[in-house]
């Protein structure tokens, strides 16, 4: 499989989103909402949005997963990472990994030190924390209830590497 990245958004990728977050069977309608209005926002203010997205295709194919991220407001050196997904099908094949490892190449580009996310504290998604944990994130915190009663905010951060200057 020949996968191609790409930083570019379209307005197709508005239904990308959709079906991908959708697909994972994570995500409640409410949510996969939000991340179409992040597309949305992106086409219409472009960089000025503060959300760069990162996507993942098979050659012209449909979008098999993407990353949503941006600096924090207010800070120097500290990004959030939104969204990251992988459609159903194509989990399990390390993409993922991949999307993760070039959004951070991209996020130290721009001067990024420290990268931030949140996951859910649910039995659900014990892969997804297990996932960041190997890849190099430490919970930072856990908000407890924060999503729902038993469902609390578990967030991780990274400490980036500077390149040299």
């Amino acid at each position: 499989m020949k996968l191609l990245f790409r930083r570019r958004i379209k307005a197709s990728d508005r239904k990308a989103v959709a079906a991908v977050t959708s697909s994972t069977g994570f995500f409640n309608r409410e949510e996969v909402l939000v991340a179409v209005e992040l597309v949305d926002e992106r086409l219409l203010k472009g960089p000025k949005s503060g959300y760069a997205f990162l996507f993942c295709q098979e050659g012209e194919g449909p979008v098999l997963g993407y990353t949503c991220y941006g600096r924090v407001p207010g800070t120097k050196e500290s990004f959030d990472l939104y969204w990251i997904a992988v459609d159903r099908r194509a989990q399990g094949q390390g993409i993922g990994r991949r999307l993760l490892g070039l959004t951070e190449k991209d996020i130290a580009r721009k001067g990024g030190a420290r990268i931030y996310l949140e996951t859910s504290s649910r039995d659900l998604y014990g892969r997804t924390r297990a996932f960041y944990s190997s890849s190099g994130y430490v919970r930072e915190a856990v908000l407890r209830d924060f999503y729902a009663p038993g469902d609390s905010k578990v967030i991780y951060v990274k400490e980036l590497i500077k390149p040299p200057f």
